[in-house]
């Protein structure tokens, strides 16, 4: 029997190297299996090996995304996969865009299928979905194991060349692509019976999910501007110098709350952005073109706003996991909200 040849890709921190200190970690490939590819190995068993495992820090990766996909995919292609696996990522955000990026390449200049698991928050199932099959998974590593059976399940199953189930029959995220086939009734029977089900409300599937988004209600106006206290808050990635918080340029894991005492303009000597999703140069030129500072202090000398807030909170919206977005805005709404602030002024890139 011939035995299908896997090459797998990983981070630093699954390969044992470190976590965020050696996360500029560059790609290295290793023969054989390493971390989370001996769980993969072990329900192969003999049909199929990973020959090798192709290992990035998500940092390096993400500031380097051109650089390190042509690293990777030149270690990955030595091998001559029949299949790639990728991850899985969970909701680590820089780890699944990283994955993502490495399973379009492999998809575009390989022409070798990918598998891949991730939590369905993920950006990189957004933004990767056409190019991998992605597994859904738990949101943290405690799922490994769940997530490992149907990976593998998979990886035969592309290597075979043989027909893929629905997304509901092998537990991967719906890709978005649509396909043509002959089903048993005429759409008009399909669309009436789905009506009456509706109706009855009996359960059915629908052939076109809608994608849903969340819904906010805006609050009150704010009756007297000229006495309220504002805040500003951005996710374009504006930080004191130096970065003191090592805010990830993507993907971010934290969030960062700086104090505006004594500065009325942000400018190069005080303050910079963190982001690595737009050209920085004209906001390290002047960080008041993403927060606004230097107007605001005039609007409050001027009796215009009643005060500005003495701290700003920032933190980098590229390719940030909806789950860490959502944790810091309920974090910071409840200190913003402790400490009066009125409203608040959310800026991006």
């Amino acid at each position: 029997m011939v035995t299908i040849k896997v090459v797998h890709y990983i981070n630093q921190f699954y390969a044992g190297i470190g976590g965020e200190e050696k996360a500029d970690h560059r790609p290295e490939v290793r023969e054989g299996v390493v971390g989370p590819g001996m769980a993969f190995q072990k329900t192969f068993g003999e049909e199929a090996e990973i020959k090798a495992t192709v290992i990035c820090g998500d940092t390096y990766f993400n500031e380097n995304l051109e650089t390190a996909t042509s690293e990777v995919i030149a270690m990955i292609e030595k091998y001559s996969p029949d299949v790639v696996i990728c991850g899985p990522a969970f909701n680590a955000g820089r780890y699944g865009v990283a994955s993502g990026a490495v399973a379009k390449a492999v998809h575009e200049k390989l022409g070798v299928p990918v598998v891949s698991g991730m939590y369905p928050e993920n950006p990189g199932v957004d933004i990767y979905k056409k190019y991998a099959y992605i597994i859904e998974t738990a949101n943290s590593a405690v799922g490994m194991r769940k997530a490992v059976q149907p990976m593998a399940k998979l990886v035969i199953k592309l290597a075979r060349g043989e027909q893929v189930g629905s997304p509901e029959d092998e537990g991967y995220i719906s890709r978005g692509i649509r396909q043509n086939y002959f089903a048993a009734e005429r759409g008009s029977k399909r669309a009436v019976n789905m009506l009456i089900n509706k109706l009855k409300d009996v359960d059915y599937t629908t052939e076109y999910p809608m994608p849903v988004f969340d819904r906010v209600s805006p609050s009150a106006a704010i009756k007297d501007i000229t006495k309220a206290k504002v805040a500003v808050l951005s996710s374009g990635g504006p930080v004191p110098k130096g970065n003191p918080d090592h805010i990830e340029s993507s993907s971010a894991s934290k969030y960062g709350k700086y104090s505006l005492q004594g500065i009325d303009d942000l400018n190069p000597e005080n303050s910079e952005t963190a982001h690595g999703g737009y050209d920085p140069v004209y906001a390290n030129e002047d960080l008041d073109r993403v927060l606004p500072v230097d107007v605001l202090k005039e609007m409050e000398k001027a009796g215009e706003i009643g005060s500005l807030y003495e701290y700003w909170y920032a933190t980098v919206g590229n390719g940030t996991s909806v789950a860490n977005a959502k944790k810091f805005a309920a974090e910071i709404a409840g200190e913003l909200k402790s400490s009066g602030v009125d409203a608040v002024i959310l800026t991006s890139t």
